[in-house]
């Protein structure tokens, strides 16, 4: 058996205007397996500043595991508090011994069955955004996600409106994405503001951890509710039920590498079934090789809601793939393949 972990530094097209400030590029770690002539890669999509896993003993530990794999003693199941290296894993284990490096979850995806998608619009001034808005529109979105809670809440409410004064809620759904940013004591009058102009529904309208204030918001909000940060390092179905049974959200937000890889996920997935709650996942700005691998798990599922999706185009050196974004879908074009050899050039074994 052979194996190697390649460090890979995806660089931004442009800057990207998130909560954790302005992104211009971002690690990733490629997992590359070989055994009995089977090639499988993984990565692992560490995201900085929001992945509770990055600190100075992340690149050991993934080092670690793969002397344990080479050993034949890894148990994914001692990296559940590293989300992101068990995505990795999960991946190149699952496409080597599918035995095709691209093949991870059986889906109608890889026969060329696209995945509807949110349009997603990154923070910026109030031109920016309006223009991220238009190219979204001429690309054949109708559903929009805008990340808030960077400008003045008065342009921001403007931004929507001039959204629905030329679309209804019919033709383009709006999600919003605050990622915390409302005060809990502002956040009401917020949500019901957005509330009158139609918007889907909100993630994380506040900082997570305030769980009875979350709850609180829940319970009185005319505007549906997703949680996404509430979730990072929430680990054991018991901490997970509770948190369930205390906020009962209207929608769950999935980033596999944060929240516990597919494994993780197919957990939260299961305990919100049982709950009447729903979900959608999205990519935490993984290459073209960890988008592959949540597209597949996602059609798996057979999703009936917008997927997020869409970040495939961001970088200037992602890995070359048949993965195309057309007429507010993602999709596998199947007059395109991996080319392998290419990729092992990136990234040799």
């Amino acid at each position: 058996m052979k194996g190697r972990i390649v460090p890979y530094r995806l660089k931004f097209k442009k800057p990207a205007g998130t909560s954790r400030g302005t992104l211009t590029e971002k690690p990733s770690y490629f997992i590359i397996l070989e055994a009995d002539g089977k090639l499988g890669i993984g990565e692992c999509g560490v995201f900085p500043g929001l992945s509770l896993e990055w600190n100075n003993q992340y690149e050991e530990t993934l080092f670690r595991s793969l002397e344990a794999w080479k050993s034949g003693t890894l148990d994914l199941q001692t990296l559940r508090t590293y989300p992101s290296m068990l995505m990795g894993w999960e991946t190149a284990i699952r496409s080597m011994e599918e035995g095709d490096t691209f093949f991870i979850f059986n889906s109608s995806f890889q026969h060329g069955v696209p995945i509807y998608i949110n349009g997603l619009i990154w923070m910026g001034d109030v031109d920016d955004m309006a223009q991220q808005i238009e190219a979204r529109l001429d690309q054949g979105f109708n559903c929009i996600k805008l990340k808030i809670g960077a400008l003045d809440w008065s342009s921001e409410l403007n931004l929507l409106k001039a959204i629905r004064a030329r679309f209804s809620a019919q033709e383009i759904e709006l999600r919003v994405d605050a990622n915390g940013a409302f005060r809990p004591e502002e956040a009401l009058a917020k949500l019901e503001a957005l509330a009158e102009l139609e918007v889907h529904s909100i993630e994380q309208p506040i900082k997570a951890g305030q769980w009875d204030a979350m709850a609180g918001l829940c319970a009185e909000s005319p505007l549906d509710i997703a949680l996404d940060e509430e979730l990072i390092g929430i680990d054991s179905v018991v901490k997970k039920e509770e948190l369930l049974d205390t906020i009962q959200p209207k929608y769950l937000i999935l980033k596999p590498s944060l929240v516990g890889g597919f494994q993780g996920s197919d957990e939260w997935i299961r305990l919100a079934d049982e709950r009447d709650v729903h979900w959608w996942a999205t990519s935490a700005l993984e290459s073209n090789i960890g988008l592959n691998a949540i597209a597949q798990w996602v059609s798996s599922k057979q999703p009936t809601l917008p997927q997020g999706l869409g970040t495939g185009s961001l970088y200037v050196n992602n890995i070359p793939s048949p993965l195309e974004v057309s007429a507010g879908t993602l999709k596998s074009d199947l007059d395109r393949t991996w080319d392998i050899k290419e990729l092992l050039k990136i990234m040799p074994l």
